[in-house]
């Protein structure tokens, strides 16, 4: 029988090969990618409730028993990022159907993104720290045939920049993770951990924990490693995008909560004060940027980098309520930047442009696609009682609690201007007065709108249900809070 634990990677992976054969036949590639995604996130699903029911999950691949074999664990908090990105994958390829252009999608389209998601999943799902490199790969390899698709000359200039910095990026990980081979003699994450905590932080693994920083910090963007990102983000269509804003950060995000929390937590003086002081410049320089430009898709990039900010902020606080306060709000983020991005496709659709000075008037034409927006520009800034409320609560709690008072105050404004910069999306975009579009009635709006709406609409279901939600974020966090309840579950001790 095949563990639950590998269908979200087995799933796309078999989907990609078996998309090649299709390459083709486009109609086919849809219907098969459809399928796949949906029986990805019922997997998810299904892992995420028996994680819930029967606690951390974990298979050695080859039978070789943890610390020598290679380990997939699916605690609560892999369980609940593997089954955001099986959501936000699907609702992507749905999208796409109509806007990507059936000349990208006889490129590889649909398999590339499986393979993508394979990387994705296999990130959070790993317990072993070299096939976290691996799986970075996957991903990353993925992601340079899929901002390049097509072909345009602003893509070809930013992928060689994109390109180029995760290759130096991918060589400091192998460089990283053979330091610290080099020092505690294992690969297994749970293993490494208890090695740590047997010899004490010595200095040269507090010069390890900060290179690991520089290298989840190139793939989650955050100060001063983000210079790449908004150029390299802005280059592909938009389902593209969608993809990567919610998801690629994210990834270097979690790598760094999870190392954190799990191996680099004996030198928190240094290694987490430093955390904190990036992570809130990280958070200035996405306000800035969220305000200073007119283009709809440049100020819901520079938000990632806001929210990148927050998270890293949350880890650096490193108390369980912080914790709890960043798992919350990063499941939000991914849900909210996928259904943002999806959204503001839409409106490109319809005018013809990503400049907001020449738009106007939507929501005269379209109501119901211009309040979605709405609800998603005030689920992005927090308002309660959406989505976006409950984790930057937890995170600014959890930072006064600990007397950093600036930073919390930082973060909590970051919101205003959070809302500021969507709400001159809305106000510019749909509430001007009308202008004429040429050929928008040709464009399948009604069909564009439904997959960023399921978005949203599990957005709203996030934020209101929060009280049903803490129990399971909770379980995730007490892994993090205690790193022994991860590590006796792997090692089964």
């Amino acid at each position: 029988m095949i563990n639950l634990l590998v269908l979200p990677l087995l799933i796309p992976l078999v989907t990609a090969a078996l998309l090649i054969f299709f390459i083709r036949s486009v109609p086919a590639q849809r219907i098969i990618s459809i399928i796949s995604a949906a029986g990805t996130l019922t997997a998810s699903i299904i892992l995420l409730l028996t994680v819930k029911r029967n606690g951390i999950q974990t298979v050695n691949v080859g039978s070789w028993d943890a610390p020598f074999g290679i380990t997939l664990v699916s605690d609560m908090l892999s369980a609940l990022l593997v089954t955001t990105s099986s959501l936000i994958t699907l609702c992507v390829i749905l999208y796409s159907f109509r806007s990507i252009g059936m000349a990208r999608e006889r490129f590889y389209y649909y398999p590339v993104i499986q393979f993508l998601l394979v990387g994705i999943n296999g990130a959070f799902t790993t317990g072993d720290i070299f096939n976290m490199f691996v799986f970075f790969e996957v991903m990353l390899m993925s992601s340079y045939v899929l901002i390049v698709i097509g072909g345009t000359k602003v893509q070809l200039r930013e992928s060689i920049k994109y390109i180029l910095v995760n290759v130096i990026s991918s060589a400091l990980f192998v460089i990283a993770v053979a330091m610290l081979y080099s020092v505690v003699g294992s690969l297994n994450m749970a293993d490494i951990s208890q090695r740590i905590a047997e010899i004490g932080q010595l200095p040269i693994l507090t010069v390890i924990a900060v290179l690991f920083l520089i290298v989840f910090g190139l793939k989650g963007a955050i100060f001063p490693l983000y210079f790449w990102l908004p150029g390299s983000y802005y280059a592909p269509p938009v389902p593209i995008l969608a993809l990567f804003g919610s998801l690629l950060t994210k990834v270097g995000v979690y790598s760094i909560l999870r190392s954190y929390s799990l191996f680099f937590y004996h030198d928190q003086a240094f290694t987490h004060e430093l955390l904190g002081i990036l992570a809130i410049i990280t958070v200035i320089v996405g306000c800035i940027g969220a305000i200073a430009y007119w283009d709809v898709k440049k100020i819901v990039i520079y938000n990632i980098i806001v929210a990148v900010g927050v998270l890293v902020y949350g880890i650096s606080v490193a108390t369980e309520e912080a914790y709890t306060g960043t798992v919350f709000y990063m499941i939000h983020d991914m849900i909210i930047k996928a259904s943002l991005f999806l959204l503001v496709g839409v409106m490109i659709k319809i005018t013809g442009t990503s400049n907001l000075r020449e738009m106007g008037g939507l929501m005269k034409k379209y109501p119901l696609f211009g309040w979605t927006f709405l609800i998603a520009a005030f689920a992005l800034a927090g308002i309660p009682p959406l989505s976006g409320f409950v984790g930057k609560l937890l995170i600014v709690r959890g930072g006064l609690a600990e007397g950093q008072y600036t930073s919390s105050l930082i973060v909590l404004l970051s919101s205003l201007v959070v809302l500021y910069s969507v709400i001159k999306i809305f106000m510019n975009g749909f509430w001007r007065a009308p202008k004429e579009y040429p050929g928008e009635d040709k464009q399948p709006v009604t069909f564009l709108w439904i997959p960023g709406a399921i978005l949203v609409l599990a957005s709203i279901l996030y934020g209101t249900g929060a009280e049903i939600m803490y129990p399971i974020i909770s379980q995730a966090t007490d892994a993090l809070a205690h790193p022994t309840i991860y590590i006796d579950a792997v090692l089964k001790e």
